[in-house]
């Protein structure tokens, strides 16, 4: 008796718990599916070939956010540059190669640590470091550098997460067999750990993408005359641009649908390269399993 009710107590936390952890799912979809389309469908009217390819005219009133979509992509491209080889490595160093003492556990809670630092905070030391002290000025590369920065403890974080994953049997079976270390991490760790360590990489850009604080002091600008002609000029980018489009232009209602236009190509873009993540990360292991 006392087992038959036991087993029923059990079988209603189970339902219970599932039902729960459910609706919270339903309740983000929900969420999601209103902004979405409060955001589709008061930008849909903008949205154009002409909106994506020129520039803006008449005070941002009229014409396109191409030099937004520029700015985002190369500041993004440097994010990349600077983020995905230091976080990586880092990780690698830190997971196959760190003795396990008080020195590595402490820059393993101060990386995590960084990962929780407002962007805002990013934006200021990305001041002091670049704009000032490295005298790089207010440009694409101060930016692409803050952000790098920023995303730099998120990358090396799930870049080790991914290779915790990887059974340690992969390492003393090579390692048995004559193989240096090195070769162990490259051919029966790293084949098993880059597709989450780029699944993670990937987030993290697309986080930074959407950024605006950190590149509000290093480099955006809200309107220029054309597009960015090196490095070391400043850029328009969408966040910068959607927030001032949105609570400082002169005309806010009369802009409105073009803000929810850049909107909508930010998402998208963020989007994108989620989706990336995803199918690059399917492919990897599909590739792996043959």
């Amino acid at each position: 008796m006392n087992l038959s009710k036991r087993s029923q107590k059990k079988f209603f936390e189970q339902f219970f718990g599932f039902g729960f952890l459910r609706l919270c799912m339903l309740a983000i979809i929900v969420i999601l599916v209103i902004i979405f389309y409060d955001i589709i469908s008061k930008s849909w009217g903008v949205i154009s070939w002409e909106f994506l390819t020129q520039l803006p005219r008449k005070g941002m009133t009229e014409g396109g956010i191409l030099p937004t979509i520029v700015g985002t992509v190369l500041v993004t491209i440097i994010t990349a540059v600077l983020s995905v080889p230091l976080g990586m490595g880092c990780a690698i160093y830190l997971n196959e190669y760190a003795k396990v003492n008080k020195l590595t556990r402490l820059i393993r809670i101060s990386i995590r640590n960084l990962s929780g630092v407002p962007s805002i905070v990013y934006g200021l030391f990305g001041v002091a470091l670049f704009v000032e002290m490295m005298h790089l000025g207010t440009c694409i590369l101060s930016s692409g550098l803050t952000l790098g920065l920023m995303t730099l403890p998120w990358t090396i974080t799930a870049s080790e997460e991914a290779l915790k994953g990887v059974p340690m049997s992969y390492r003393e079976g090579s390692l048995a067999l004559g193989a240096t270390q090195w070769q162990t991490i490259r051919t029966n760790v790293l084949p098993y750990a880059i597709p989450g360590m780029l699944t993670g990489t990937i987030l993290g850009l697309a986080r930074a993408a959407g950024e605006t604080a950190p590149i509000l002091f290093t480099g955006a600008a809200f309107s220029l005359p054309g597009l960015p002609k090196s490095l070391f000029d400043q850029f328009m980018a969408m966040p910068y641009h959607l927030y001032i489009m949105s609570t400082q232009h002169h005309a806010i209602v009369k802009v409105r649908p073009i803000a929810y236009g850049t909107a909508l190509v930010l998402v998208s873009i963020v989007f994108l390269m989620n989706l990336s993540a995803i199918i690059l990360r399917y492919h990897l292991r599909k590739a792996r399993q043959e």
